[in-house]
Parts: structure tokens; C-alpha cells; sequence
């Protein structure tokens, strides 16, 4: 359904975040094993991004840089490529141990043994975010943004981030910007910090238009009371998901739309993959199917970025086809911004890269209706 979305805006999504490296070895291997690695540009609510950007969507992504860094540098000819424009304030890294941009030292696991992931973030430079740097009134008032999205990751990496998420949730809702907010829960992000985040994220949530999280994200950051997390069983964690989002849709009023990603680990390279999205009082499910991984860091972030892509195109959460009577099911062969949701999250898992790059709308839907044979 319609979140009524601004019409008079230069960019389509929005986005705050800490921009850092991922560190991956070679060939699947173990990363305390490798001699060869991989070195891309990250970070979380970037890669929600890039689906928009790569199918054409105005998008802008707010951070902040280490200045005359190489590895800043690598990052704005990054954000370059995938058509995303960028800004924020350059801090000088003042000594050896001052500010640089985060690590994210990863491996993707093969088989059996599945992927495991090290933050290193000492000093990094976008915990100084801070809405003093922007000038909020241009950005959403004057330029328009029709959605800005933010994560629970940036809104809890230091108070400092905290405050600026919040600052620009509510210039978002001044201007008339929708706001999604991706809960992503972290212990260590509230070791100490339980009472303060727990409030910020608590007024955040209740500006939002768009809330994403599973059960353990809407418990412990936003105090939403509810069943037990559904375990591995897909039946349990559909009604236990169906159960939180009822019961958040009562405590935050504004949020229209609700969304989880379903995801059971048969080995690190098959999942069982699917979703479930509430669009205004209306739950739709795209029951888990197999899906082939190559590296599964990201496919959430391809998800939530394929949902925004596709409320951002006008798209229904599910059409159906003629043939597929399931009510409520999203099979192949149906339309929505849920299946869409599916397939760039099931893409983001086939790729290198921890975000999806989309060649167009055909290829999402292809992987969506199953198809994998050659187009020439």
C-alpha cells in the first residue's frame, strides 16, 4: 500500500552511516589461515543502498572521512561507482593513533564450517557524527529525500551517533521523509548504555514509517513484549513474528510497515531463505526456499534495500499471478516488493561483494521466479 511518499525530492534514499573496509581471504578459506585477502569498501546501511543506486535511484549517503587518507579516498571512489553522491566533515587523524575508518575482518565459511566475523573499530572516525556538521533544513528540506534509512548499528556506535540518528529522524518527519529504521541489535554496542539507547532508539522507533527487525531486535531495543523467539522451526518463527509485529504496531502507531528476513542454515553455502513483511495491517510471507550462498554477509541489508527499492517504485508488498492461489503467499510468478526483497537479498548472497549490484529489474525477478538459465 501507499506510504505516500514526497514527489518533490532530489534523492530517493538517504542513508547515515560509518563507512570502513571488509578484509576477506581468498578462495572460502578460514581468514587465520590466509596469505592472500580481499580488501573492499563496507558498511552496513550502504550496502541497503546500493540496490537503489545500481537500478537508478537518486541516493546520498551521509558520513564522515579521515582526511587526505588513501583509505578515504578508496571509499568516496566507491560510493562514486555505485552511483551513490556522499557527504560529511574530514577530521584529521592528528597522530598514528588517532581516527581512521573501521576493519571488518571476515571469511565466509565453506561447507560445514560456517563464517566468522572480527569488528575493529578503535578509533573510528564515524563515531563523531553529529547533525552540527550537516545542514539538515538543506538536505531534506530543500534538496527532499523521500526516504532516509537508518540502522541500529550507527544509531549505537557512540552518543555522539545516537543523538545525530535522532536529529535526523526528526528532520526527516519536519520535511515530510518517510524513515526506515533496521533495528540491529547488538550486545556490545549497550554494554552500559541500556537506559540511552534504549530511549533514543525507543524515539526513533516512534517516528518511523518502516521498522525492521526479528523478535529479539523489537524485545531488547524497543521493550516490545511478546512470545519467545520462534527457534529453527519456520511455522514457529512465522507466528511468533506475526505476534511482535501485532503487538508493535500498537506501541508505535506511525509504523506502517514491518519486515524480517526468515533464514534457516542448512551449510554455509545453502540457506533456506525467505521473509515476512506486514504492510498495513496485512501480513504477506515468502515462505523460505533454497538459495545457494557463496558468502552470506549482506543478504539482510540486499533484503531491506530490495523492500525500499520497490515501496520507493510504487510496488504493491504482493500481486499475484494468475494460477498461484495462495492468499498472502508470495510464490514465483507473483509481483510485489516483497519478492523483490527476496531475490536482492538472495543476489547480495551470491556475490563477493557484501551488497547486491543489480544489472536490472529482469535479472531480480529471474532469480525471484527461479530461473537461472543463460540469457544472451
Amino acid at each position: 500500500m501507499d506510504l505516500d511518499l514526497r514527489k518533490d525530492a532530489d534523492y530517493s534514499l538517504l542513508i547515515a552511516t560509518s563507512m570502513g573496509l571488509r578484509i576477506t581471504p581468498f578462495d572460502g578459506i578460514p581468514f587465520h589461515c590466509g596469505d592472500l585477502f580481499r580488501m573492499q569498501v563496507t558498511s552496513a546501511e550502504s550496502n541497503v543502498a546500493s540496490v537503489a543506486s545500481y537500478l537508478g535511484l537518486p541516493t546520498k549517503v551521509l558520513t564522515a572521512f579521515v582526511k587526505d587518507s588513501p583509505v578515504a579516498r578508496m571509499i568516496k571512489d566507491n560510493l562514486a561507482a555505485r552511483h551513490m553522491d556522499y557527504e560529511g566533515p574530514e577530521f584529521e587523524q592528528d597522530n598514528p593513533w588517532g581516527f581512521r575508518h573501521q576493519f571488518n575482518l571476515a571469511d565466509s565459511g565453506l561447507g560445514n564450517r560456517g563464517p566468522r566475523v572480527q569488528n575493529d573499530r578503535a578509533g573510528e572516525v564515524g563515531r563523531e557524527l553529529d547533525a552540527k556538521d550537516f545542514d539538515l533544513d538543506r538536505i531534506f528540506g530543500e534538496e527532499g529525500v523521500q526516504i532516509v534509512h537508518l540502522s541500529g548499528l550507527i544509531a549505537a556506535l557512540s552518543p555522539k551517533t545516537s543523538q545525530f540518528c535522532l536529529e535526523i529522524a526528526r528532520a526527516a518527519a519536519k520535511h515530510g521523509t518517510k524513515v526506515s529504521f533496521d533495528l540491529n541489535f547488538r550486545k556490545s554496542f549497550w554494554v552500559g548504555r541500556e537506559e540511552e539507547l534504549s530511549a533514543a532508539f525507543t524515539e526513533i522507533a516512534e517516528t518511523a514509517d518502516i521498522l525492521i527487525g526479528n523478535e529479539e531486535d523489537f524485545q531488547l531495543c524497543l521493550g516490545v513484549k511478546g512470545p519467545e523467539a520462534g527457534g529453527d522451526d519456520i511455522a514457529e518463527q512465522l507466528d511468533s513474528f506475526k505476534a511482535m509485529m501485532d503487538q508493535a504496531s500498537k506501541q508505535f502507531p506511525n509504523a506502517k510497515v514491518f519486515a524480517t528476513t526468515l533464514r534457516e542454515v542448512v551449510h554455509a553455502n545453502q540457506h533456506e531463505w525467505g521473509g515476512i513483511i506486514r504492510d498495513h495491517g496485512e501480513f504477506y510471507v515468502a515462505p523460505p526456499r533454497d538459495i545457494f550462498v557463496k558468502d552470506r554477509i549482506g543478504g539482510g541489508d540486499g533484503f531491506v534495500g530490495g523492500m525500499l527499492y520497490g515501496i520507493l517504485s510504487g510496488m504493491d508488498a504482493l500481486v499475484k499471478s494468475e494460477g498461484n492461489e495462495k492468499a498472502g503467499v508470495a510464490e514465483p510468478g507473483d509481483r510485489g516488493y516483497l519478492g523483490f526483497a527476496w531475490a536482492t537479498g538472495s543476489l547480495a548472497a551470491t556475490m563477493l561483494t557484501d551488497y547486491g549490484q543489480p544489472a536490472d529489474e529482469d535479472q531480480v525477478w529471474s532469480i525471484w521466479d527461479g530461473n537461472a538459465r543463460v540469457k544472451r
